[in-house]
């Protein structure tokens, strides 16, 4: 499987996808504010991430706007967020068979690049 979970309206996701050239090397491309994740795509992520925690965005504006920051939130807790607004999910995701790069941190975005070449 090769696929991006993104959102066409996030620069940043936009800025990756261009830089790495990922529209030309046949990806599957699931923009999360129109097509949202689905359970299944979660549980999948998962399985690759080793956990909700490492697949959820604390820089999500409802993440302030919720109060989350002082919440104890669990392994639970994340997937729910993420299943229930497009936002929580860290972006972009990356799928590459049996390899996931999770959001737009330089380190993630080095390893993304060395996958592809």
């Amino acid at each position: 499987m090769r696929k991006v979970y993104y959102l066409s309206t996030c620069s940043t996701s936009k800025r990756i996808i261009d830089s790495l050239e990922l529209k030309n090397k046949d990806f599957d491309f699931q923009d999360i504010k129109f097509e949202a994740v689905t359970k299944e795509q979660l549980a999948v992520m998962h399985a690759m991430a080793g956990s909700y925690e490492a697949l959820f965005s604390k820089i999500a504006r409802k993440y302030s706007a919720l109060g989350l920051k002082d919440a104890n939130l669990q392994e639970d807790d994340y997937k729910n967020y993420i299943l229930d607004e497009y936002t929580f999910l860290k972006r972009p995701v990356v799928v590459i068979e049996n390899q996931i790069f999770i959001g737009s941190s330089k380190a993630n975005v080095e390893k993304l690049a060395a996958a592809l070449e």
